[in-house]
């Protein structure tokens, strides 16, 4: 009788490995996971896995946990890699602030892309997350140019499953600042190197936010604010910062900083208004002047000459 169970019990094990049977790869329609790079590590591959913690800070903590852990099976690869440690985790707003230790730095370019990539868009899973921001050893992520990665949300990403993440390319586009005495619109037309996995509404409030490249023109939204979120949807761009949108730093009107960003986005993309909201919450009136509590369309009365 023991004999049988065990070749029982063999062929039982045999067949679940031809078949690929119990594999977390195998994920089906609406059933929870996460993302992990695939055998070789040139791609992603969703892995089955349920969400779970009291608490937003707790879930992002157990998922991170999740992330690191040696694969199952063959078919795919840990997201983070062996030596990389979480040092700390911070939750503010909606953003998930990790900082990895120095190891992180080591990841080959086209790993680490896939690696931000698998990271991120597990975690926005999460109800309560609704962006990452990567630092090593408290020092921002910056990509292969130099640049800082910034906050990072499943918009920055396509569709990366069993394939690598897209390459940086060119483009042109008009964005309108301040001009010298801050009551007036100036458009300036910047040629930008941008990842392809950056959806444009995205690329341009962060010039915006970043300033103009030229001594003719005046930046307008206030560098210390968060980006929140940034997606077009029926023909309006949704554009949500943290409360500090709502404080001003430079010496301009609050038209115009309002009108810098509509009619940056308006000219840029496919979205014909721009629906701008505080921490989630469109009732507010930016500088106790201008109503934010509907969209705004392009007003170009506000263009004026550079000074």
């Amino acid at each position: 009788m023991k004999k049988k169970i065990s070749i029982l019990a063999f062929m039982l094990f045999a067949a679940c490995l031809l078949s690929g049977c119990g594999k977390r790869t195998d994920v089906k329609q609406g059933e929870p996971f996460i993302y992990a790079l695939n055998g070789d590590r040139t791609g992603l591959v969703k892995v089955s896995y349920a969400i779970s913690g009291k608490d937003v800070v707790q879930k992002v903590e157990n998922m991170l946990k999740e992330l690191k852990k040696p694969a199952e099976d063959i078919e795919y690869s840990a997201t983070i890699p062996k030596g990389v440690r979480v040092q700390n985790l911070e939750m503010k707003h909606t953003i998930a602030y990790i900082d990895f230790n120095q190891k992180y730095l080591g990841i080959p370019p086209l790993e680490e892309k896939l690696v931000r990539a698998a990271v991120t868009q597990s975690l926005v899973q999460i109800e309560g997350v609704r962006g990452v921001y990567i630092t090593v050893d408290k020092e921002e992520l910056k990509d292969e140019d130099g640049n800082p990665v910034g906050i990072l949300n499943e918009d920055d990403f396509v569709q990366n499953i069993d394939g690598s993440p897209s390459s940086y390319e060119k483009t042109e586009v008009a964005l309108y600042f301040a001009n010298g005495s801050g009551d007036k619109l100036v458009r300036q037309q910047v040629d930008v190197k941008y990842s392809s996995n950056m959806s444009r509404e995205k690329l341009i409030v962060e010039k915006l936010m970043h300033g103009p490249q030229t001594q003719y023109a005046y930046p307008t939204l206030n560098p210390a604010a968060t980006l929140l979120g940034v997606s077009i949807k029926d023909g309006t761009c949704y554009v949500n910062f943290d409360s500090e949108f709502l404080n001003s730093v430079y010496d301009v009107r609050p038209e115009i900083t309002i009108y810098s960003l509509v009619n940056s986005l308006v000219e840029g993309t496919a979205a014909s208004k721009v629906q701008i909201t505080v921490n989630g919450e469109k009732n507010v009136r930016y500088m106790n002047t201008v109503d934010l509590s509907q969209p705004l369309k392009q007003n170009l009365e506000w263009m004026g000459n550079a000074e």
